[in-house]
């Protein structure tokens, strides 16, 4: 009779921990250019390589070359160079005013302002992004006010959402930003429901869901790349994979799949890595993923290689679990570095009209925070009133209760 070892459970660890060397090198990173752009209409088994391999087009020395290259014009850039400044600056200023005890939580998106900002120039008025809570540059890049967002996040009187959200969890149809959900995957499968009624509709409208790396362990995901695929519902599958969950690193979601990317293939859907710190890049494959879902040929699923620089949230602390100096290793750079230097190279763009750039933003930021902040609590305490809670719920009250709430003297 032949024996058999003892069993034993694989459990995925990183490289590296907290006070070891960084260390980037399973990350295997495509020359810019490289990468070929398939057709609109290629069929998945056809561009199987794109999920194993990553997108870029801005090269070291901030040149835009190969075939996903020549999408944007210069002033298209200069506008995307300033919405991803925009996000940054308000998230300082924002983490800032969580310190001093003006709101009670905050989420910041440093290191991956390209791949909100960019994507939403892909989109058409109308589309519907079911997003989680790092996608704030949706909002900026569509010039929604930032006031506004500083209101939500300050729960004063003028909180477009009157209270019933968490701080960071937008909510604006007119922008195309369906309201975050706190419960992670669940804006996954809602998303796929939304393309898919569009379809039975006729409509000419797509959608977009998101998810972050360690999300994908939800039974949501995947229920949802069914529907995708079996439907075929014009959607975009986004997959942000900033490097760590909240304090787990991509391993322990992402299996023996080898990419995250790579999931949507057993689903046959058309899958695609792209460099998340090249603004260029995700403009490109944004577009070339819309393009598809408007012509009726259906969803596909994009990972975005990416780096989350600051803590998972306000409540975070990172350096319990990854090195100190890891963001300072990656590979992949800074969004907005990168595409400054590309602006610079092209001779579009300069130090000096950077600073000037800088300054200007950060003025504006300033006194938006001044505005929101000069509006009072939403309520006595900070809390809605009973009236608030009920006409949130009921878009039409009910007969019988208005009776009752007109005795009642209200």
């Amino acid at each position: 009779m032949t024996e058999f070892p003892q069993l034993s459970l694989h459990v995925p660890e990183p490289a590296v921990r907290p006070g070891g060397q960084p260390d980037f090198s399973n990350v295997n990173i495509a020359k810019a250019g490289s990468v070929p752009r398939p057709s609109v209409d290629a069929a998945p088994e056809d561009i199987r390589d794109l999920a194993y391999s990553i997108i870029r087009v801005l090269n070291r020395d901030g040149e835009a070359v190969g075939p996903w290259a020549g999408l944007l014009s210069d002033e298209e850039l200069l506008t995307g160079l300033k919405h991803m400044m925009k996000l940054r600056a308000f998230d300082a200023r924002m983490l800032m005013a969580q310190r001093q005890g003006k709101t009670s939580f905050y989420m910041q998106h440093l290191g991956e302002e390209a791949v909100s900002c960019a994507f939403r120039k892909a989109l058409k008025k109308g589309d519907m992004n079911f997003p989680t809570y790092r996608q704030a540059g949706l909002l900026i890049a569509d010039d929604y006010p930032m006031v506004e967002m500083m209101n939500q996040i300050f729960s004063n009187e003028n909180d477009p959402l009157r209270g019933r959200q968490l701080p960071i969890m937008y909510s604006s149809k007119e922008h195309g930003f369906f309201t975050i959900s706190g419960n992670l995957a669940t804006q996954y499968v809602q998303a796929v429901g939304w393309a898919m009624a569009s379809a039975i509709k006729n409509d000419t409208k797509i959608a977009a869901a998101w998810i972050g790396d360690g999300s994908t362990a939800e039974s949501d995901f995947h229920s949802a790349l069914v529907f995708a695929s079996t439907y075929k519902a014009p959607v975009i599958l986004n997959i942000v994979n900033n490097q760590w969950a909240i304090s787990t690193f991509q391993g322990i979601a992402r299996g023996g799949s080898g990419t995250f990317a790579a999931r949507g293939l057993g689903f046959g859907i058309p899958a695609l890595r792209v460099d998340g710190n090249d603004y260029l890049a995700v403009y490109a494959v944004s577009h070339w993923a819309a393009e598809r879902a408007r012509r009726n040929l259906g969803p596909t699923l994009i990972e975005y290689v990416t780096y989350r620089v600051g803590a998972h949230s306000t409540s975070d602390d990172p350096s319990a679990y990854r090195p100190k100096t890891e963001s300072e290793a990656w590979p992949l750079g800074d969004p907005v570095l990168r595409l400054k230097k590309h602006l610079i190279v092209k001779g579009v763009w300069s130090e000096e009209r950077h600073v000037q750039a800088e300054a200007e933003i950060l003025d504006e930021v300033i006194q938006a925070q001044k505005q929101a902040e000069a509006h009072g609590t939403l309520h006595a305490g900070g809390k809605p009133s009973v009236r608030d809670i009920f006409e949130g719920v009921y878009a039409e009250m009910p007969p019988h209760i208005r009776r009752q709430r007109q005795k009642a003297g209200y």
